[in-house]
């Protein structure tokens, strides 16, 4: 009915490009909220920029890492690196370094 997207949009005088990011950190009085592999959109609307993020977020698997293990963040998101997302790898491997 209205064509695709991208010409309705470009219709309306919204821009969009997209961003090849490699990674979000969204900094919070409770601490950073990462974003792995992200797609980011970017719209021009009336000259401002609106930022459109998806993507898997790791600050609720460090945190629990955390929680756990009573590992820093740094650790704890080293860890999960290293154990390719595995949340009860991670916490073991900290555990065993503790002992």
């Amino acid at each position: 009915m209205f064509g695709d997207v991208a010409t309705l949009m470009k219709r309306m005088g919204i821009k969009t490009r997209k961003v090849e990011a490699l990674s979000v950190v969204i900094k919070t009085p409770e601490g950073e909220l990462r974003i792995s592999d992200p797609d980011v959109t970017v719209f021009e609307v009336k000259g401002q920029e609106v930022y459109q993020i998806t993507g898997k977020t790791e600050s609720g698997d460090v945190d629990l890492v955390c929680e756990k293990t009573g590992a820093s963040p740094e650790e704890a998101r080293k860890a999960l690196e290293e154990c390719g997302g595995d949340i009860a790898e991670a916490i073991l491997r900290l555990t065993e370094k503790k002992v």
